[in-house]
């Protein structure tokens, strides 16, 4: 796969933003036909990974096997913070043996917002150690206070986590450069970043790359590269 730097990205094509995009597909009722074309859709283009519902994880990790596109999945989502901290631990190891490759997990603002930092901390803790694997946290930027973000932030890097994530989904904050440059500047030890929440254009993808953001998570990837997407395109 391509490197994922930020660099010279004014330069790039729409189809030359494929290797950010985590091709993105989590919905109700998706089929194994689907998932298998959409992983396959991921070969073909170039995306950075097929971002898949853990239940379909096992399925698809065949398909992508030796590819290099990777295989991510989330957890404790889409309504976040709502698992204990061990059946999250668990559940994350489990996807892991699956073939996973990649995890996005959903933390426990309530927790923060109680002043719980240990706990916070640990949930995440608790999942880069039973997995493995890179996990990218949802920090859900909106939601929090200025002083909660710099807290949610510093205890997620404490924490082990590869990636840190504006947003679990558009419902909380459509991506935008200003939450990606925020947490850029705050990445530390090799942390990157990854943006998300309702992209859906070429223009939207490469201001949030230019951002800093190194990988983008959308279920509009096909629109993006391209460079057929518009604000009414759906995405998630």
């Amino acid at each position: 796969m391509t490197d994922t730097t930020a660099t010279g990205t004014a330069t790039l094509s729409p189809a030359e933003l494929a290797p950010y995009i985590q091709h993105t597909k989590i919905e109700t009722g998706i089929t194994r036909d689907a998932m298998i074309a959409h992983a396959r859709e991921a070969i073909e283009h170039g995306f950075n990974a097929a971002m898949i519902p853990a239940s379909w994880v096992r399925e698809v990790a065949g398909e992508l096997a030796g590819t290099g596109v990777e295989l991510a999945t989330a957890l404790d989502f889409p309504t976040v913070g709502v698992m204990t901290s061990a059946g999250k631990a668990a559940e994350a190891e489990s996807i892991a043996k699956l073939g996973a490759t990649q995890l996005d997990i959903g933390v426990q603002v309530g927790w923060l917002k109680s002043g719980m930092y240990d706990a916070f901390r640990d949930d995440i803790a608790g999942v880069v150690k039973a997995s493995g694997i890179p996990i990218k946290v949802m920090l859900e930027l909106p939601l929090l206070t200025d002083s909660e973000k710099e807290t949610a932030v510093e205890l997620a890097m404490e924490a082990g986590a590869a990636f840190l994530k504006n947003a679990s989904s558009g419902q909380v904050e459509t991506a935008n450069p200003d939450s990606i440059r925020y947490l850029v500047e705050r990445a530390r030890d090799g942390v990157k970043v990854k943006a998300s929440g309702s992209i859906k254009t070429y223009s939207q993808a490469l201001g949030l790359i230019d951002a800093g953001a190194v990988l983008l998570g959308t279920s509009a990837g096909m629109a993006i590269i391209s460079d057929t997407g518009t604000e009414s395109t759906t995405s998630y």
